[in-house]
């Protein structure tokens, strides 16, 4: 094998993934909410889990971003590890279908593929027009990649002694497969370079499908991957992924010989019988994993216990959903958003115990919320920042840009909350106090702000209609607040002049009352912003 086929081997490769991973981009900006609604059915039933695995493998066609997505999903708390288990199964069946794809004999259309997806990125009006272009330029490309790869190694047709031991040994063809998936980390690629040197007399049924039983074990290094620096819950679900697939193994291989002879009898062509081999061990896995998934979660779970403590602050914020899942991604900003909104909703009853129940708060108590407050902020706009630099729809872009919006509000109104804490606190230093007219006062306009707020941070994840009517009533509150604000000012500047409260007490007063609008407003201001990226 010449220099120079050893190059054309590696660039058909190298098409090969990144046509993959084009179809993958394209396929997800298509689907864009679809996908969401899907992940947002699972419940505790594994055959849902296992359902709806496969249909969201088959539409972004990644059996890593769906793992990614999964361990991603478990790591933030949305997802049990029963759940997960459920759609590593599912994603393993709707990653096969890339290789029934690959066995058919489409690369004679792969150039239609090209010219079709070209007009429709160039030319098309809408996004849907261009993301299926880019999906069927894609889907060219994965054809390209083949031919490139079968062509490199028609060099080879003479020299089956190289790949002898493969047809010898199915061990050494599962650790073949195993070892060329984590160096591609793609088991589809893997297939297609296997369905390759099928298709040149390099290997036959009984050396190809060992390999392809190994890809299906060195595609779990996504997953370990994905899991390095997550909690124990993630790890779990990665664990659970890993040895899935390597007991699924360890079965089927005393089984081979009979396996074998089943395949051979389902197609003619040796690349449609190494497809029906992916297909069926995947599916045959699941099968035999269902009924004891509860059991399988227990052995799980035993080797990597739960976490004794929960983490006091636990992000959404998995920079993997990005590559894998960008739709998604968008979402656990607004997950972010709403944890955020707990701790701003948690600074603001700090404020009303100080003001209005008598209870004393130490600075470092609301300092710590704040700073947390401030990290909230941070960290959803450096996501936000990353997550913007990949392709995402316009309309997951215009949501995008609103919880960026919110967690901004969250964080200035947060800040009012500190600031209404330096107003008590220099009352205090002034041994000063003020009238139970004057808190009266205060406590009326700081509840309806403080239910303004509850109610911005409900709408995050109120659907449209729910928000719309909720915002109609926000800037009632709004504008009752104004109304009640200018009137208090009106009647302190009363009492100042009638000499009932001292004038340094006075103007800490109309700050608080001041700090207490503004929540209100930056409340208001931030529902709006939500509902108009709804309404696109």
């Amino acid at each position: 094998m010449t220099l120079l086929n050893v190059i054309q081997l590696i660039g058909g490769v190298g098409i090969f993934l990144y046509s993959i991973k084009m179809i993958s981009d394209s396929l997800q900006l298509l689907a864009g909410n679809s996908l969401q609604n899907l992940i947002g059915m699972l419940t505790k039933t594994p055959i849902l889990g296992v359902i709806v695995g496969t249909v969201v493998t088959i539409l972004i066609q990644s059996s890593s971003a769906t793992t990614v997505m999964t361990v991603s999903f478990v790591d933030a708390g949305l997802m049990t590890l029963k759940q997960a288990i459920g759609v590593i199964m599912g994603a393993n069946i709707g990653t096969t279908v890339t290789g029934q794809i690959i066995a058919f004999k489409v690369k004679d259309y792969c150039y239609l593929f090209i010219i079709l997806g070209s007009i429709l990125q160039f030319v098309g009006k809408t996004n849907a027009q261009k993301y299926l272009g880019g999906g069927l330029f894609g889907f060219g490309l994965l054809f390209i990649g083949m031919a490139t790869m079968e062509d490199s190694m028609s060099i080879l047709r003479t020299r089956t002694d190289l790949f002898l031991m493969f047809k010898e040994s199915a061990m050494l063809g599962v650790l073949a497969g195993t070892i060329v998936t984590v160096l591609i980390q793609s088991s589809a690629a893997a297939l297609g370079l296997t369905i390759a040197l099928s298709l040149q007399g390099l290997l036959n049924l009984e050396a190809a499908i060992p390999i392809i039983l190994g890809s299906n074990i060195g595609t779990t290094i996504t997953t370990i991957l994905a899991a390095i620096g997550t909690c124990r819950h993630a790890k779990q679900a990665c664990l659970a992924h890993v040895l899935f697939n390597i007991i699924g193994v360890c079965i089927f291989l005393p089984l081979m010989p009979l396996y074998i002879d089943f395949i051979r009898a389902t197609a003619t062509s040796i690349g449609h019988q190494i497809a029906n081999a992916h297909s069926l061990f995947n599916v045959c896995n699941t099968l035999l994993f269902l009924p004891f998934v509860g059991a399988f979660a227990k052995l799980i779970t035993t080797i990597i216990p739960d976490p004794e403590k929960p983490e006091i602050h636990k992000s959404y914020l998995d920079p993997k959903l990005i590559e894998f899942t960008p739709a998604i991604a968008v979402d656990a900003v607004k997950n972010e958003c709403l944890a955020m909104g707990s701790v701003l909703l948690e600074a603001i009853d700090k404020i009303e115990e100080l003001y209005f129940l008598n209870q004393k708060i130490t600075r470092e108590e609301l300092t710590d919320i704040e700073n947390l407050l401030d990290k909230y902020h941070a960290e959803i706009n450096e996501y936000s920042q990353a997550l913007m630099r990949h392709s995402i729809s316009d309309s997951e872009l215009v949501r995008l840009h609103s919880y960026v919006s919110s967690a901004g509000d969250m964080e200035r109104i947060g800040d009012k909350c500190k600031m209404l804490y330096h107003i008590w606190e220099k009352k205090e230093e002034m041994q000063g106090s003020f009238s139970e007219e004057a808190l009266g006062e205060l406590q009326e306009i700081f509840d309806m702000a403080n239910n303004a707020v509850e109610i911005s941070v409900q709408n995050i994840s109120l659907p449209h209609e729910r928000a719309v009517e909720t915002v109609t009533h926000l800037e009632e509150i709004s504008q009752e607040v104004r109304q009640l604000e200018s009137e208090i000012r009106s009647r302190h500047v009363k009492r100042l002049a009638l000499g009932l409260c001292s004038s340094s007490i006075g103007l800490s007063f109309l700050d608080a009352v001041g700090a207490i609008e503004h929540m209100s407003y930056r409340a208001k201001k931030m529902s709006q912003v939500i509902v108009h990226q709804q309404i696109h």
